[in-house]
């Protein structure tokens, strides 16, 4: 992934912030020889004090194969996207027409090796983790091995701890263009606001505002 400076993160807080909100993605294991490589598509619960995201998929899945040959795995996601018509970004010395249209969007790359769990309180203690990710509020089971109701069911699956190792983020929101041009694409976002556009202005008004910021502000 191509990241121009204007594209990359103000800081590790900014992709950080991105993955607790935006949990799911794309796993992409490597295939054996001459194959492509292998994608599933996947809720995951990232945790930023352990550096690492935790997930989990049936005991079938064909990918465990590829996972213990091949650790090195590449967690990706991409969201917040909104396509930016052409005419929207001319610079201000030239006509409409001559803009250039492009995309809008923000996505994460964490390169990691992945750890295989089978253990069964490995396992509903990972679980735990992601339902109190995704379902703080509660209202179901405990999980807890041996113990109805997903006792039994934790046979059925294996958990995957992602140690991160790299990190790649990007954030593509307009930041080559000047301030004026920036401003206007914010405006045809909030009138077209179509399927991501509300998102995608929140993430230009955000870095328009921090790269505005002076640094002395910045850091108290």
């Amino acid at each position: 992934m191509l990241i121009h400076p204007w594209d990359a993160p103000t800081d590790d807080t900014e992709w950080q912030r991105f993955l607790a909100t935006h949990d799911f993605g794309q796993l992409a294991a490597n295939g054996r020889p001459g194959e492509p490589p292998m994608l599933q598509p996947l809720h995951f619960a990232y945790d930023r004090d352990r550096r690492e995201a935790v997930t989990h998929l049936a005991r079938p899945h064909p990918i465990w194969g590829a996972l213990e040959d091949r650790p090195t795995v590449l967690l990706s996601v991409v969201d917040d996207y909104a396509f930016i018509p052409g005419p929207w970004q001319a610079t201000e010395d030239q006509p409409p027409e001559h803009g250039v249209p492009t995309s809008f969007y923000a996505a994460i790359q964490l390169t990691c090796t992945a750890h295989i769990v089978d253990d069964p309180e490995a396992k509903a203690e990972l679980l735990r983790q992601q339902v109190g990710h995704f379902q703080p509020a509660g209202g179901s089971a405990p999980v807890i091995a041996g113990e109805a109701p997903y006792g039994r069911l934790l046979s059925g699956i294996r958990g995957l701890r992602l140690e991160v190792r790299e990190v790649r983020a990007k954030f593509k929101y307009g930041g080559k263009r000047s301030e004026e041009v920036q401003q206007r694409v914010s405006e045809r976002l909030a009138e077209r606001d179509g399927p991501g556009d509300a998102a995608a202005r929140t993430h230009q008004q955000r870095r328009l505002n921090a790269r505005a910021t002076p640094a002395s502000d910045s850091v108290r």
